[in-house]
């Protein structure tokens, strides 16, 4: 069944983004600061299934990424925070727990022969077409991702589209038929965008601690992670023409320039002696591991100290990842890299989370309570102006015209004028997944002379973004939400 959705994956209808696959060769963003509800550091539970910082962290990373390939590189922090990043984020992680809960209700499994074909089928894992174990490792550590890691992000993404590839529907004649003339139609219309810097609030102590009181479980303090730790110097050697020559019959596939060419082996040499210097410092380094294991470190070798939470941490956020994962039972984290060093880290003590006091969330708990307040006065002031507003008069246009309204970015079009062709109402408002809110008339409607058709994917993707909207509607009333991620 899986090969099956791969070859055909076009005409699945999939409205819940995969990130595993799109995570291999993408940059690390992270986010800003939050508080954690657990020992593991989840930031939300949905059903049965928790979702970890380590997730959010790479669900905002691959959207952050994708949003700069939009921008042409241009795009940076103060714009996510503008597009509501952090919230796509963990709701793209909120839908996908509901459909992994679905799943395991109904006893889904992702085989492993069904994850390994899938696995060579990548062709980022391959050497002239034939997968392979080394190319594959390789990949994955430069992604610093281990192999148990990302198969088990490649199972879960995989059982997603299992399940939804089993309630995919297909179309019918009158469908294509319908959607083909609802495609056809366009309108001018009078809109105004309503943001919440229009609403200016002010909130007394009396106000904020009664919200806190209400609240207080989600203001937490993050666990913190008292560490002890050792590095490993770099090591520089000095291989034989041979060495060099072998280990750029075995690795040549990886030498590459910057266009992607097959460097000649003068020209890879000095990648060559650096990457064997780096296995020699590797070498020494899982040395030094054991002795500090055994408790039998070398004179003069002393271990460092520092305590660090999910959002605050002296290492790189690859390697706090992988240090909040330490427990009693499994204290140690193996050498890894940083810089031209490895590191070994020993966990010494870990400081659940609490819940915060009134004046340690104040500032969390006024910005919140602040930020709620807006969204229900901005609701209200949509509700009283949407009849009597002076706003923008468009062109006629159609539901693929985003680009066209001013005022308003090609992504926050398209999502108006979706859930306009789908409103009843002539005048109305809609609100978006930034928070703003657009009011809106529509003055004039007409048929296009030359209609859009509706070919067979675009009413699957339409229907589909339907009934998916509804699975996810009935799954969050099966299955309870609990957030416990602060800011979003």
């Amino acid at each position: 069944m899986i090969t099956w959705m791969q070859r055909h994956r076009k005409y699945l209808v999939i409205t819940i983004w995969i990130s595993t696959i799109a995570f291999i060769g993408a940059g690390f963003v992270g986010w800003g600061q939050y508080s954690y509800g657990n020992k593991s550091g989840a930031v939300a539970k949905v059903g049965d299934v928790s979702i970890t910082a380590a997730e959010l962290q790479r669900s905002y990373s691959n959207i952050f990424n994708q949003y700069n390939q939009l921008f042409q590189g241009k795009f940076d922090e103060k714009q996510a925070k503008q597009f509501g990043l952090q919230r796509q984020a963990l709701h793209q992680l909120v839908n996908q727990a509901l459909i992994l809960n679905l799943a395991n209700s109904y006893g889904l499994i992702v085989t492993d022969t069904e994850l390994l074909n899938v696995i060579k089928s990548q062709p980022s894992f391959g050497k002239d077409g034939t997968f392979s174990k080394s190319i594959y490792e390789e990949t994955l550590k430069q992604n610093h991702l281990t192999i148990k890691e990302y198969e088990e992000l490649m199972r879960k993404d995989l059982l997603i589209q299992k399940t939804l590839y089993l309630l995919a529907s297909g179309t019918k004649p009158i469908e294509e038929k319908t959607f083909e003339s609802a495609l056809g139609v366009s309108d001018k219309i009078n809109y105004k965008v309503l943001t919440p810097n229009m609403i200016t609030l002010t909130a007394n102590d009396a106000e904020l601690k009664a919200f806190w009181e209400k609240h207080q479980k989600e203001f937490k303090t993050e666990p913190s992670y008292e560490v002890a730790y050792v590095t490993q110097a770099h090591q520089s050697v000095s291989p034989s023409e041979k060495e060099i020559s072998d280990y750029y019959d075995m690795n040549r596939q990886l030498l590459k320039d910057t266009s992607g060419k097959v460097l000649s082996l003068a020209d890879a040499k000095g990648q060559i002696i650096a990457a064997l210097s780096d296995k020699a410092t590797e070498k020494e380094s899982l040395r030094l591991y054991i002795d500090y294991k055994k408790g039998a470190l070398k004179s003069g070798i002393v271990a460092q100290k520092a305590t660090i939470t999910a959002s605050s941490s002296p290492f790189s956020p690859e390697l706090t990842k992988e240090i909040l994962t330490l427990d009693d039972q499994k204290p140690y984290l193996k050498p890894r890299k940083n810089g031209n060093e490895y590191i070994i880290v020993k966990l010494e003590k870990m400081n659940p989370a609490r819940t915060k006091t009134f004046e340690e969330a104040k500032t969390d708990v006024s910005a919140l309570y602040l930020n709620e307040a807006k969204k229900t006065k901005l609701q209200e002031l949509a509700q009283n102006s949407y009849k009597t507003f002076t706003g923008t008069t468009s062109d006629f246009v159609t539901h693929a015209d985003g680009a066209k309204l001013a005022g308003l970015s090609s992504t926050e079009g398209s999502e108006f004028l979706t859930k306009l062709f789908t409103s009843k109402q002539k005048q109305g408002f809609v609100t978006l997944e930034s928070g703003n809110v657009i009011i809106y008339n529509v003055l004039e409607q007409k048929l296009l002379q030359d209609k859009t058709i509706a070919d067979e994917n675009t009413v699957l993707k339409l229907k589909g973004s339907l009934l998916d909207q509804g699975l996810i509607k009935a799954l969050e009333s099966k299955y309870p939400v609990e957030i416990y991620v602060e800011g979003i």
